[in-house]
């Protein structure tokens, strides 16, 4: 990446640097960010496919996806107890710190050919990125003065084109080594990206704000002895379970995939009735809240069927794709690189074309948005029929079927995921304004924990029927949206 760095006109001492006009610590952030993603997308690109190879894991494309879902579920379930962790313990930058050393080992535990090390080193991973996913967008936050500063939302989104950079470019170099030399050493390169961007974290740490040194809401003495009495407990009662049961030979992978599946649909339910059932919250914000749990259902169903673009659409381009271009052919694991190429190249359009909209007072309301990135993600999946369809008595889908699947999926993120992070931080009770960040990615969470019990069930996810069931409900959950849009509207009150 080419230097960007300029003297900052703003700055009394004239010797101040600045990193596309935005805050020198922007840059560490940029880079720390990417490279995380890179580590993260790689393995995960990567993950269903070793699970499914005769030289990986050798399990069935059910046993796959479940565990892939159940991976996934757990990164955003995690993202709330790594914000409990920024503000009650550590603070931002030590979290993030931690954070990305238990991603390295983790990362390095799975480039181990061994089984048990390789479910270990998931779930550090999964740990490490729930820390590290609220921290770090809280820190970029830190780097201007307020919400109103002008330079704010232009500097997250440099920030999420490292997201997205990373992501891109992880199943290029990854998925290849991954895939074609050795997928051990794939999992390997993961471990270097997080290291090097754990690396440049801890050495341009001196440019960011001193507050993400500083433990917002700091754990008293009574508190810290509670907590971790109570958290010891469980991992005692969890370790005896887990003992009996591989001692006593029922163990099996079901009963760790189960208690997490189901976690992940009850913990949601939870959280959002304690904060319905709040009774410091006013009237508007008890209809406000009640106007969101329709937003979190929709996105629970949305993310259900856009997320499986990494197992399900992934296995099946495995098995039944001719995966080749002009006759080249190219590693499976290339499809994930799809959606982040198109994320940068259509998000400004989007946003250029709402400002446009909205110039003319023409720019859909946020249930609109909402219902059509519904209505878009089932229309992947009625596309998905296609090459399911084509792909029978030994022939294979062309890959551009499986593009355009990625392609209509990608519309339907910029169409609904923007929209559903900002009407999360408008419609949130003032008492929950730091928490409910964590509640929408419990969404993802729902989503991706409903696929891994369709899956531990054996449900065959790429089997016509199923994807068609899946197709109608996304379709119907957005015309429900559509439909009652005037109740929703009014239980949103001032929220547009």
């Amino acid at each position: 990446m080419a230097s960007s760095l300029t003297k900052d006109p703003a700055s009394t001492s004239g010797s101040a640097k600045t990193f596309f006009g935005h805050p020198r610590g922007l840059a560490t952030l940029f880079m720390t960010e990417m490279w995380e993603r890179f580590s993260y997308y790689g393995m995960r690109a990567l993950l269903p496919l070793y699970l499914i190879a005769p030289n990986g894991l050798h399990m069935n494309p059910a046993t796959a996806t479940a565990i892939y879902s159940v991976y996934v579920s757990l990164v955003y379930l995690l993202a709330m107890p790594g914000g409990w962790f920024g503000d009650r313990v550590w603070g931002p930058r030590k979290t993030v710190a931690i954070a990305g050393a238990v991603i390295m080992i983790g990362h390095l535990a799975l480039a181990l050919p061994m089984q048990g090390t390789f479910f270990a080193g998931l779930g550090l991973v999964a740990i490490g990125s729930g820390l590290l996913k609220s921290n770090i967008s809280t820190m970029v936050g830190h780097l201007y003065d307020g919400p109103d500063d002008p330079r704010r939302d232009g500097g997250f989104t440099i920030f999420y084109m490292g997201i997205n950079a990373g992501a891109f470019a992880a199943p290029l170099i990854i998925g290849t080594v991954g895939e074609n030399v050795n997928w051990h050493l794939g999992f390997a390169l993961a471990a270097l990206g997080m290291g090097l961007g754990l690396a440049q974290f801890l050495m341009g740490t001196r440019h960011l704000d001193e507050r993400s040194l500083v433990v917002p809401k700091p754990l008293s003495a009574a508190e810290r002895a509670s907590t971790l009495r109570k958290g010891m407990i469980w991992l005692a009662v969890a370790a005896v379970f887990y003992i009996v049961t591989v001692v006593t030979g029922v163990y099996t992978l079901n009963w760790l995939l189960v208690p997490i599946t189901v976690a992940g649909l009850v913990i949601p339910v939870v959280v959002l009735a304690r904060i319905k059932r709040d009774k410091e919250l006013s009237a508007t914000e008890q209809s406000k809240m009640s106007g969101y749990i329709w937003f979190f259902v929709a996105a629970a169903i949305f993310w259900m069927i856009y997320d499986q673009g990494g197992s399900t659409v992934a296995i099946f381009a495995d098995s039944s794709a001719d995966n080749s271009v002009f006759g080249w052919n190219f590693p499976v694991s290339w499809y994930q690189s799809v959606n982040p190429v198109l994320i940068m190249a259509l998000a400004p359009l989007f946003a250029a074309f709402w400002l446009s909209l909205n110039r003319r007072g023409k720019e859909p309301s946020t249930i609109v948005k909402f219902s059509s990135g519904l209505v878009l993600v089932g229309a992947s999946f009625f596309l998905f029929l296609m090459p399911l369809t084509i792909a029978t008595d030994g022939h294979k889908a062309a890959a551009m079927w499986l593009v355009a699947i990625y392609f209509v999926q990608t519309v339907a993120e910029l169409t609904l995921s923007p929209v559903g992070l900002s009407v999360t931080t408008k419609m949130a009770p003032a008492k929950y304004a730091s928490q409910m960040m964590g509640v929408w990615f419990l969404a993802v969470t729902a989503g991706d924990c409903t696929t891994g019990l369709l899956s531990i069930a054996g449900v065959e996810l790429n089997g016509t029927g199923v994807v068609t069931l899946q197709a109608f409900l996304a379709v119907a959950a957005g015309v429900a949206v559509f439909m009652y849009r005037g109740k929703v509207k009014q239980l949103m009150g001032d929220v547009r």
